[in-house]
């Protein structure tokens, strides 16, 4: 105890023993906002009731690799259009460069999918239930990973729930670099494990509370492992709805990263099922996914 007393007095005064350097000083936030758990529940709730359907115009670029692989190949950044009708209706339709024909057709109903790739003369059909993860990345992505990104889902059926406090420290405009300190609430959402005493962390919710609006969501596997980081950025309004026109969607296990650039959005418009129809041709070669 008097050794560790001797000690402390000695780093306080001794110059010789602290070396102090600058760093970038963050702004805080201008309007701080409070809420309850309840009220955040419920404006997690709204915001996701009060899109029925939407159809955005989107600019997508896909990496592969990082840490694990050594490297990272970053693909050719494709157009193209995210079809959206509830409960689960979902089609992804990425064009071609220059020539805007299809390079990648996909459609789900919430329980099965069909990806159409015509440049290859390829498709693949399978569970929307990803059972034995490939090698390749890309073939573990499912409709569902755009589906739970883009839209983020109140609390479930046998869901518990907590709200915790953070801060997070991010830069506003990347043309420029100030940063900023910004205080966030975080509502987590759990199931019981068998019943029992332990719990589940299925999905996080990060608000920043100068806007209210959700700025990530990182969802969960069985296993406690993050398989999915879905970030927003520039929201912007399209009638009442608050709505980012930049998502991120980052799947670590895969060593996957989709940026989505929605460069136009029209919520709530009348869609009919042929577009979410999607037919394989017959001499297409079909690759079935368990």
């Amino acid at each position: 105890m008097r050794a560790g007393f001797l000690l402390g007095a000695v780093l306080l005064t001794s110059g010789c023993f602290r070396h102090t350097y600058r760093v970038q000083k963050a702004a805080p936030v201008a309007n701080v906002k409070t809420a309850t758990l309840d009220e955040l529940v419920g404006q997690i709730q709204g915001r996701f009731d009060s899109v029925k359907t939407m159809n955005a115009s989107v600019e997508i670029v896909a990496s592969t690799g990082g840490a694990k692989q050594g490297k990272v190949t970053v693909y050719t950044a494709f157009s193209g259009y995210i079809l959206l009708r509830k409960p689960e209706d979902l089609r992804v339709l990425l064009l071609l460069p220059v020539v805007h024909t299809r390079a990648i057709d996909m459609v789900t109903d919430g329980t099965t999918f069909k990806m159409l790739i015509p440049p290859k003369n390829r498709a693949i059909t399978g569970s929307n239930e990803l059972a034995t993860p490939s090698k390749n990345p890309l073939e573990n992505l499912r409709p569902a990973v755009f589906y739970d990104s883009l839209m983020i889902k109140g609390v479930q059926p046998k869901e518990l729930v907590a709200l915790t406090s953070d801060e997070r420290v991010y830069q506003p405009d990347p043309k420029k670099k100030d940063i900023v300190s910004e205080p966030d609430y975080d509502v987590s959402l759990y199931t019981q494990k068998n019943g029992g005493a332990e719990l589940e962390t299925r999905r996080v919710i990060h608000i920043g509370r100068s806007t209210m609006l959700p700025y990530a969501q990182d969802i969960y596997d069985n296993e406690g492992r993050v398989v999915t980081r879905a970030t927003y950025e520039n929201y912007q309004k399209f009638g009442d709805i608050d709505f980012p026109t930049k998502v991120t969607i980052d799947r670590p296990l895969d060593e996957l990263k989709i940026e989505m650039t929605l460069t136009k959005v029209a919520p709530n418009q009348e869609m009919e099922n042929d577009q979410f129809e999607l037919t394989i041709p017959a001499n297409a070669q079909v690759q079935k996914l368990p």
